[in-house]
């Protein structure tokens, strides 16, 4: 056995929670995203999906994909750089860039992508990197890779990022990167507040509006837009694999900070190009978001109902007031005895203990769909309790 073999043979958590009938993770779905999912040849309810407004069995974004087939067959072959840049990837960021109000954007393979290519290729060795410490592993990876200094603010806490922003130089770039809905908490970040602060101490900011565009803003145009501060907001990331239907990310902003990152961020300039069927999912999803904005209407009726029968059952959901729903559990033992009980009653949710949250905050992860129906809602919050009942008898 070689050393590297030796270092990780000893490695047995994922065993070990399955002997105990606790594994959680790499589920193997036998059909699409929707709110009813085949798993292990059972109909499950689907609460742990991100496709927020149900668009990933729309007809008329699988005829566009086909079509996109069709035409320009299964991949890009390349990167974007050199070969693999489609006349559908730049019809898409000008539907990307007019969609968040912003002049450019720019396509890259998956959202992740965007933070660890996007944040390094801005910032240089006497810069500084300022973000709210729930920030997503994504941004956390493009600080890590950056050669400029990278400071934590308390979450959401103004009085804590104004602390370190009263010590920055204002002559060296400092860039705020933040959330705009927290992927796991489900609040909404204070971006106007955030703006007010970049303003008083010569600072840009980016947002990743990972899961906030198509849920809320102007026609779901995102954070910014909820805020009324894209003038103010530097630059905007967004995934597709959210409410867009898809797999690929994005950054917008103003046209010369576009073209730099075009030409400078690696995880753009040695990627291939997202595939064509992707790019045409993307295209035909914004479309369906400002022909059918219904589909948001519904997202919120559903994400105010849960909330308030959760609330109503005495369920700890911290500051949630999006889609996004934590069920706060605390210890990570009983949270996966939840989400294995949850599962076996046919109720899909995401246990989610650290280091996606804090140690001793486990929590699982509820989610909503536009597509939900308040039936599917109310069974999977009877379930939950029935969960409850047994878990925790003399809660």
């Amino acid at each position: 056995m070689r050393l590297l073999q030796k270092k990780f043979s000893k490695y047995n958590t994922p065993q070990v929670a399955i002997e105990n009938g606790l594994y959680a993770y790499y589920h193997r779905f036998e059909s699409g995203q929707d709110t009813e999912v085949l798993l292990n040849g059972k109909k499950v309810l689907m609460f742990g999906s991100n496709s927020y407004l149900g668009l990933t069995n729309h007809p008329e974004i699988i005829k566009a994909a086909k079509a996109a087939l069709d035409k320009y067959g299964t991949g890009a072959s390349g990167s974007r750089l050199m070969n693999g840049n489609l006349d559908l990837h730049e019809k898409l960021e000008s539907e990307l860039a007019r969609f968040v109000n912003k002049p450019s954007a720019t396509v890259f393979s998956t959202g992740f992508q965007v933070n660890v290519g996007t944040i390094p290729s801005l910032v240089g060795r006497n810069d500084l990197i300022v973000i709210d410490d729930k920030s997503h592993a994504s941004i956390i990876e493009g600080c890590r890779i950056a050669y400029a200094k990278a400071l934590k603010f308390k979450h959401n806490n103004m009085e804590s990022l104004e602390k370190i922003l009263q010590k920055t130089d204002k002559t060296k770039t400092t860039l705020i990167v933040t959330d705009g809905i927290f992927s796991m908490e489900g609040d909404i970040v204070h971006l106007d507040k955030i703006c007010n602060l970049a303003d008083k101490y010569s600072a840009s900011i980016l947002v990743d509006d990972a899961h906030a565009l198509g849920v809320i803003g102007e026609k779901g145009s995102g954070t910014a837009s909820y805020f009324k501060v894209t003038e103010k907001t530097d630059l905007i990331m967004g995934t597709f694999s959210k409410s867009f239907a898809s797999l690929g990310g994005f950054v917008a902003g103003d046209f010369e900070t576009i073209n730099f990152i075009k030409h400078n961020a690696r995880s753009l300039l040695f990627s291939a190009g997202i595939p064509p069927a992707s790019a045409a999912t993307v295209l035909k999803a914004l479309e369906i978001i400002k022909k059918e904005p219904e589909r948001i209407h519904k997202l919120w009726e559903n994400t105010k109902y849960a909330a308030k029968c959760l609330l109503q059952e005495n369920f700890s959901i911290g500051k949630s007031i999006t889609p996004i729903i934590p069920v706060f559990i605390g210890e990570d033992v009983k949270t996966y005895q939840y989400g294995t009980m949850l599962l076996k009653h046919g109720i899909y949710v995401n246990p989610v203990v650290h280091p996606g949250v804090e140690k001793g905050k486990a929590i699982l992860r509820f989610s909503l769909m536009a597509t939900h129906t308040k039936e599917q809602i109310e069974m999977a919050i009877e379930q939950l309790i029935k969960c409850r009942n047994i878990i925790e008898p003399n809660y």
